[in-house]
């Protein structure tokens, strides 16, 4: 009995895991109750003496309620997921290596597994009481196209902890094979112009040299919308968490207030309590010191009338 209780004391009475579960929890529970379901974890593993899994567990940052419903779908539909992930697999293979036929079969297979698994999110998130929105239904459609495309982001999803919806690499492929110059040898090295260069040829290069620098361009604009895109979704679930966190301390507040309210009306009354006890008690001094007065003339009085009569009744006699 004596080791089984310092077993406890090393852990808090949980398993090493047991973390892991919580967060895993929080994870799929609706946005609306993610907070105060945190926060009660928290307490109850500092409560148990687990500082640092409670530290991890009030660091969980709140979903949005598409990342919340693709949280919902990874946990709920386990067999469904593994075949998206070989799917995804399989389609960024047959992209390696430009099978065509491939990726137009894969392809077609990937939009309606899209639709198929972001309607059964959305059919999810409605039995637990949230209706997507068409726009929140489009980010979970995001969050599973870029599953597909991104090996790193299918490890996310899957994983069931998601704070904020996924954007897919915008170079995915199409249901297409990818265009004949990505399947051309590679170009020769230059050759030094000849004095025999005519203006065409000069004009043909400057304006290749243009198109190549407004495809760099065009990259690296697709490249910072996309940065800017994430940015903006954890600035939104930021925003969002915070707007939750200010509800709860709002609502603590007047709750606080309002048991503060009750004590001062108490304190009011003890004090009303208080004032009418000591002029009670006054006037019962009053009265008492009036009694005492009144008794000490009663008994001289009786003193004195005893005396009295012991003197006639020796003259009578």
């Amino acid at each position: 009995m004596q080791r089984k209780s310092g077993r406890r004391g090393k852990t808090g009475g949980q398993e090493p895991g047991a973390v892991e579960q919580v967060l895993d929890e929080l994870y799929t529970t609706p946005p609306s109750a993610f907070v105060a379901h945190r926060e009660e974890r928290a307490a109850a593993a500092r409560t148990a003496g687990r500082k640092e899994d409670a530290r991890r567990i009030h660091a969980a940052r709140r979903p949005t309620l598409a990342a919340w419903a693709a949280n919902l779908l990874a946990r709920s539909r386990p067999e469904e997921t593994r075949r998206f992930l070989e799917l995804g697999q399989a389609l960024r293979e047959a992209h390696r290596t430009l099978d065509a036929a491939g990726l137009k079969e894969l392809s077609a297979q990937r939009r309606r597994i899209v639709t198929a698994l972001s309607r059964q999110a959305a059919q999810l998130a409605g039995e637990a009481g949230h209706r997507l929105s068409q726009a929140a239904q489009r980010e979970v459609e995001s969050t599973l196209r870029a599953a597909l495309a991104d090996p790193d982001a299918a490890g996310r999803w899957a994983g069931g902890r998601l704070e904020v919806s996924l954007t897919p690499p915008s170079a995915f492929p199409s249901g297409t094979a990818p265009t004949e110059p990505a399947r051309s040898e590679p170009e020769p090295a230059p050759v030094p112009k000849s004095p025999r260069t005519t203006p065409g040829s000069r004009a043909k290069d400057e304006l290749a040299e243009r198109r190549r620098k407004r495809q760099e361009e065009l990259a690296r604009a697709e490249r910072e919308a996309e940065r800017a895109e994430r940015r903006l979704h954890d600035a939104r679930a930021e925003r969002a968490d915070a707007e939750e966190s200010l509800r709860a301390a709002d609502d603590e507040l007047a709750h606080v207030q309002e048991t503060v309210a009750d004590a001062e009306e108490r304190l009011r009354a003890a004090h009303e309590d208080r004032d009418r006890a000591e002029r009670n008690r006054r006037e019962a001094e009053e009265r008492d010191r009036t009694a005492a007065h009144a008794l000490t003339e009663a008994e001289r009085e009786a003193r004195a009338s005893t005396r009295r009569a012991d003197r006639l009744s020796g003259r009578v006699k």
